[in-house]
């Protein structure tokens, strides 16, 4: 049996202030490489992941977020941390995008996880303004590579920073949406809100 005066009960609160206080001390120390938090958002609820040199990850809830943090580990440091603070810069912007009042997004970014063509179509995305749409051919034009319409299908799909480098702007030939890593239900919301907000603009 345990000794309750032993190990008394922590209250929520509590373990709050000391989950802060560890982010904090781990980021001043330089011992946290990867910061996580999650926010909801009309296209369900999102991870946010950053490291030092900038947002690192976004990803939608039908990516499996626990899977998310496992392939972060991996691929950059196995010491992540939930630490929202870290990210209130994003938060907030995203909630601007998602009330209509911000078009383009000003974090810095931290493409590691992109290489080779992947990273060319990725970049050229923003090149898609707010409230347009491109297809997959004219994104491949854009990266400089005419006949790799499917590679740049691939590209979307894995686009580590979805929204903020906006591959939910990129359709078919025929203006159907296509595919979409958050769900084509996440897809026609961000177009039909940028639709919205620039026709009342």
């Amino acid at each position: 049996m345990i000794d309750d005066d032993l190990f008394p009960s922590v209250d929520a609160d509590t373990l709050t202030r000391l989950h802060r206080e560890l982010a904090a001390r781990a980021a001043a120390d330089g011992l946290l490489d990867v910061a996580y938090r999650t926010v909801d958002s009309p296209v369900g609820r999102l991870l946010l992941a950053r490291t030092p040199a900038g947002l690192v990850r976004v990803a939608f809830a039908v990516q499996d977020h626990d899977a998310v943090l496992d392939a972060l580990a991996t691929a950059v440091s196995p010491r992540v941390l939930e630490a929202p603070g870290q990210l209130d810069d994003v938060a907030r912007q995203l909630d601007e995008y998602f009330a209509g009042r911000r078009t383009t997004f000003d974090v810095p970014l931290d493409l590691r996880l992109l290489r080779g063509f992947r990273r060319d179509v990725v970049l050229h995305l923003p090149d898609v303004a707010y409230g347009h749409t491109a297809s997959y051919a004219q994104m491949a034009d854009l990266a400089g590579s005419p006949r790799a319409v499917r590679a740049v299908g691939t590209a979307c799909a894995l686009n580590p920073l979805p929204v903020v480098l906006p591959c939910h702007r990129v359709v078919r030939s025929d203006g159907s949406p296509g595919q979409y890593a958050g769900g084509a239900a996440a897809k026609l919301t961000l177009l039909d809100l940028e639709t919205r907000v620039g026709v009342a603009a």
